[in-house]
């Protein structure tokens, strides 16, 4: 794999760049008074113009395009009629399936003016996010991605989500190794040139501790405390990484 990893870095760019472009369209409606599912329609819509299909779409069951996690939601929210308000933070996860391969990103989203506090937890979960993605490179373990995030966003108060995490993508949406968010400098499997994986910190301004609906699907945080994530795909080089699912706005 590590011998001929060009085509699939290609290709999962290819991929990830129109997720990353379904996003940079959600950014431009997001505000307050629209609905999940307005955001839902976007994403297909986009997805749907680069002959691209909605990974998420229909997945294990799943009945959206992709998903809308707003304030205390963690992950795997629904879309719906539900509007959106002034102080509403939500994140947007989509993922796009294009000529055999998947590229997977998640963004947050302010709607109007947020909280102080929304806006430190925002930060620091994409700060964690790029801190880990800068140490990526050949021979480095996944234990070092996790003790990264969890040094940086305890630091700043806040907490790890602990029963979700990253993953190995490629032709397949989900496949390993798992990439905890959370752990121990030097411990866990060494990562490899080749490797495709996402990296995607869900952070609580609370408790850790997540619970899942009765919808089999919405994750939220137990104490209602507000939660944050993003995500990015990237593929890991000899020296270093690269990013499949940067904006295509550079913002």
């Amino acid at each position: 794999m590590s011998n001929n990893y060009k085509e699939s870095f290609e290709k999962t760019k290819i991929a990830g760049s129109i997720a990353a472009g379904a996003l940079d369209e959600v950014n431009k409606i997001a505000r307050p008074g629209i609905s999940t599912a307005e955001i839902d329609k976007i994403c297909y819509e986009y997805i749907n113009d680069y002959k691209a299909y909605s990974a998420p779409l229909f997945y294990r069951g799943f009945p959206k395009s992709c998903c809308t996690s707003a304030n205390h939601v963690v992950c795997h929210g629904m879309p719906s009629d539900k509007i959106l308000k002034e102080g509403d933070i939500v994140n947007v996860d989509v993922t796009a399936f294009k000529n055999g391969w998947h590229g997977d990103t998640s963004r947050m989203f302010k709607i109007g003016n947020v909280s102080v506090k929304a806006e430190k937890l925002i930060k620091t979960t994409y700060d964690s996010m790029m801190k880990a993605i800068k140490l990526v490179k050949d021979g480095i373990h996944l234990g070092d991605i996790g003790s990264t995030i969890q040094s940086h966003v305890e630091e700043q108060g806040f907490s790890v989500v602990q029963d979700f995490c990253g993953h190995g993508i490629g032709r397949t949406f989900h496949k390993e190794p798992n990439i905890l968010h959370y752990g121990v400098k030097g411990t866990g499997k060494k990562i490899s040139t080749g490797m495709i994986f996402t990296i995607e910190p869900m952070i609580n301004l609370g408790d850790y501790k997540t619970k899942t609906l009765n919808d089999g699907w919405t994750a939220v945080t137990k104490d209602k405390s507000l939660s944050a994530q993003f995500e990015h795909t990237i593929g890991v080089t000899k020296d270093g990484y690269e990013i499949f699912t940067l904006s295509n706005t550079n913002n």
